[in-house]
């Protein structure tokens, strides 16, 4: 496992997350449902996502867990670019 303390989905959803985005300074995966991996809220700071604006970033991230996000009730996104 990723995190001693994620859930396997989490460290799934991460270790995807992190082949995508291979310039990511930060990748967060929470489950907030309870560990039931039905949830997740997502935290992405990736060099990609300048000069895109908010809903670009976020297609970007959701394409890139497609097969995943078919199987979840919800996701919370939030991305940036690294400040700077």
């Amino acid at each position: 496992r990723g995190l001693a303390s994620g859930t396997d989905g989490e460290s799934r959803l991460a270790r995807l997350l992190r082949e995508k985005f291979p310039r990511a300074s930060t990748i967060k995966v929470v489950d907030i449902s309870g560990g039931c991996g039905d949830m997740y809220e997502i935290h992405v700071e990736s060099e990609e996502f300048r000069e895109k604006r908010p809903v670009q970033q976020h297609r970007m991230v959701t394409q890139a867990l497609s097969e995943e996000i078919k199987h979840m009730h919800g996701l919370r996104i939030f991305t940036s670019a690294p400040k700077g």
